[in-house]
């Protein structure tokens, strides 16, 4: 058996994680040796296909074969259910751990120890010490020091605290946190986790496609993601169906005179771009494109709209050249009360999650038309742009954004976790891929840092993110920016943090 080289820590207890210096690595229970337990999935939440249920004697155990390279020092984490009262406490590879309660058996926690790995082949068995046994045991996974897997950490806590029917309406909040969760669906394969985001879109679309929106702005949009990753993953023709209906909507969708796509068509909005917009629509007509029906149309607006959004919005000079301002009000028609006509129309404010729902757009955009489309080198040109703003107005001492980005000196002022998550995202994706110079890494690196001191793990072991501001309108006023609230775990925050961390952990 092996020993340890630190005292066992709760998940509970932890506060921030560093990112991660390898891959986590998972070892499912009911692939593990089993003496006196069975394995069964009579309590949702497990992953894999089921958990082991230890029988209730002293030294009934669950043992793992464990491979390292070399000898190191890991970190085991062990997740459990415990639906009773009582402590079931386990010798876990050397060293007694306390499962409490959990309340339910269908509630999954995590313990942590730290052990030495030799190179080669280790043990890594789990043995109850009383005579309740051990609690029931899901999975094991080993992973470097301290290292957490945040993805997975938010995408259960989120599931705890809320089923597919409480989640949230259709809206462009829930499609970005659910487009996050299907980026970790995609690297974990854990069935619960597309279950989960279908059974969520199941609420709103019928067996024969249909969906009860009409679809009269870009926010409205947004959630169509969700729709072509489910026709994707099912090939269910509903959400095709369902998809199609935004696709064409489109076509007589408003416009400025020089064809970019109103955010709203209230009487309010006419004639309004926000930079927000461009993340709500277009990367969904350029995946329609890609995994439905491409024609002329899906081809070319994604990266037109962009390319007129830009001609508005970007600052072309002084110390804030390269941000872009939150919004403009094609002149003619109603006017919007923010329009300041000597600064093109626009609102005169540079608001941090607006540009980062642009640098975001112009990535996945990038991701998916053809290396010889005709506006691939305008959409690039836009990021070394765009890149360099981020890197100017990064605060050093946090390595986040601040709300209004231009106002670091400002006492009214903070540093928003939803946008800082999008620049990093945005930052580490262009240097990655070639668009920019590899020594914007190290602005990325701080924003990651930046970004993980806003994110910690509760007394009851679930996930929170701060620090993230609402759902936000268009001002031309310092001071309506600075004062929008911050509720803890907004869904603008846990998308762009699923996004931002999938790219990272990767990547760092």
């Amino acid at each position: 058996m092996l020993r340890t080289t630190a005292a066992l820590v709760l998940a509970a207890q932890l506060l921030h994680a560093q990112p991660a210096t390898a891959q986590a690595t998972l070892l499912e229970a009911e692939n593990a040796t089993i003496s006196q337990g069975a394995v069964e999935s009579n309590h949702p939440g497990y992953t894999g296909t089921g958990f082991v249920n230890y029988d209730n004697l002293t030294g009934s155990y669950v043992e793992w074969t464990v491979e390292s390279a070399e000898a190191r020092t890991v970190d085991l984490i062990l997740r459990y259910a415990n639906g009773t009262t009582a402590n079931r406490p386990m010798n876990v590879a050397g060293t007694l751990v306390d499962f409490p309660g959990t309340g339910a058996w269908t509630n999954w926690r995590t313990a942590r120890v730290t052990v030495a790995l030799n190179a080669g082949a280790n043990l890594v068995r789990a043995t109850a010490t009383t005579a309740g046994g051990g609690p029931n045991v899901d999975s094991l996974t080993v992973a470097e020091p301290g290292q957490t897997d945040w993805s997975v950490a938010v995408v259960e806590s989120t599931m705890a605290r809320y089923s597919p029917a409480q989640l949230g309406g259709w809206g462009y909040t829930r499609g970005l946190y659910l487009w996050g969760q299907y980026l970790v669906w995609q690297r974990t394969g854990d069935p619960r986790h597309l279950q989960y985001i279908k059974d969520w879109a199941d609420r709103f679309v019928d067996s024969s496609g249909d969906i009860s929106s009409n679809f009269s702005n870009l926010d409205s949009m947004q959630s169509g993601n969700i729709l072509l990753a489910l026709y994707k993953e099912t090939g269910q023709s509903r959400y095709r169906t369902a998809a199609a209906k935004i696709r064409n909507r489109l076509n007589t969708y408003p416009r400025t005179s020089d064809g970019g796509w109103w955010h709203s068509t209230s009487d309010s909005r006419q004639g309004q771009l926000w930079a927000d917009g461009v993340f709500m629509v277009d990367p969904f007509v350029a995946r329609y494109g890609a995994w439905v029906a491409a024609d002329a149309f899906t081809r070319t607006e994604p990266a037109k709209q962009l390319e007129i959004y830009y001609s508005h919005l970007n600052r072309t000079s002084g110390p804030a050249a390269g941000l872009l301002y939150h919004a403009y009000d094609q002149p003619g028609g109603l006017t919007a009360s923010w329009v300041k006509p000597s600064l093109g129309n626009t609102n005169g404010i540079s608001w941090c999650r607006a540009i980062g729902w642009f640098g975001m757009a112009a990535i996945e955009i990038l991701e998916i038309i053809p290396a010889d489309h005709p506006r691939r080198a305008a959409l690039i040109a836009m990021l070394r742009n765009l890149v360099p703003a981020y890197a100017t107005w990064q605060d050093p001492a946090t390595g986040r954004w601040f709300q209004v980005v231009t106002e670091r000196g400002n006492a009214g002022n903070w540093t928003e976790t939803s946008c800082s998550a999008m620049y990093t995202y945005t930052i580490s994706r262009s240097v990655e891929r070639g668009y920019v110079d590899p020594s914007y890494k190290v602005y990325a690196d701080r924003g990651y840092q930046g970004v993980l001191a806003k994110v910690s793990t509760g007394s009851d072991g679930r996930t929170d993110i701060v620090d993230i501001s609402e759902g936000t309108n268009v001002d031309d006023v310092f001071s309506y920016y600075f004062n929008r609230a911050r509720p803890v775990n907004d869904f603008h925050g846990l998308g762009a943090f699923l996004i931002m961390n999938e790219q990272l952990r990767r990547t760092t």
